[in-house]
């Protein structure tokens, strides 16, 4: 393998002494002029199949261990705190339709949102405010940040499962699947009602 040059050691210093993932600008800003993208490329590549890897998460960079080894690295803990339902749902929610306000999550979840439930997914670092709806009121829009795609391991809000994934996985509320039966119950009635309808005036 043919080694690096000085640039692209450059970026792969600034990676590995970053805190946090970085953004292309925040890269350029420690090395200065040259083609951060194709560093960052030659690196994905030289670091492919090793322990550690560089790995894209929206439009940031970092260094992360690589998903097989992770297990290795875990340590026995106790989860300071779990979320409730309602911040489930809520960062779900935000996740699929950001940017998004109260009184939107609201109508979606169908039930009000208490303030502590946004404090906790914006303390978490998950959500972040995301300007303000152009409407009467002007009310506050939230969005997911990098620190969201970093935690659950997706590069992109695209890569966010469908809702047939999540129902093959079981993660959908059972009460929802419930009322999927109901309503495919009452189409295939109204079918059956038409059936006899039609069925009736031709023997007539």
């Amino acid at each position: 393998m043919t080694p690096p040059d000085d640039f692209t050691r450059a970026v792969e210093a600034v990676l590995f002494a970053a805190e946090t993932p970085l953004t292309l600008d925040a890269i350029r800003a420690h090395v200065g002029t040259g083609d951060v993208r194709a560093a960052l490329d030659q690196l994905t590549t030289d670091y492919a199949g090793r322990g550690i890897a560089i790995v894209r998460r929206g439009e940031r960079w970092q260094f992360q261990t690589a998903p097989d080894m992770a297990h290795m690295l875990r340590r026995d803990r106790e989860e300071p705190r779990k979320l409730s339902r309602a911040g489930i749902e809520t960062l779900a929610i935000i996740a699929y339709h950001e940017p998004v306000t109260r009184a939107e999550i609201e109508a979606i979840r169908g039930v009000q949102i208490s303030k502590g439930t946004l404090d906790v997914l914006m303390e978490a670092g998950w959500v972040k405010p995301a300007g303000r709806r152009e409407v009467p009121g002007r009310p506050l829009m939230f969005a997911t940040t990098p620190t969201f795609l970093v935690h659950f391991g997706l590069q992109s809000r695209r890569d966010l499962p469908g809702i047939d994934d999540l129902r093959a996985a079981g993660l959908l509320d059972p009460v929802d699947l419930a009322f999927d039966r109901l309503e495919d119950g009452e189409e295939r009635e109204e079918d059956g009602a038409e059936d006899g309808e039609i069925a009736g005036k031709a023997a007539g």
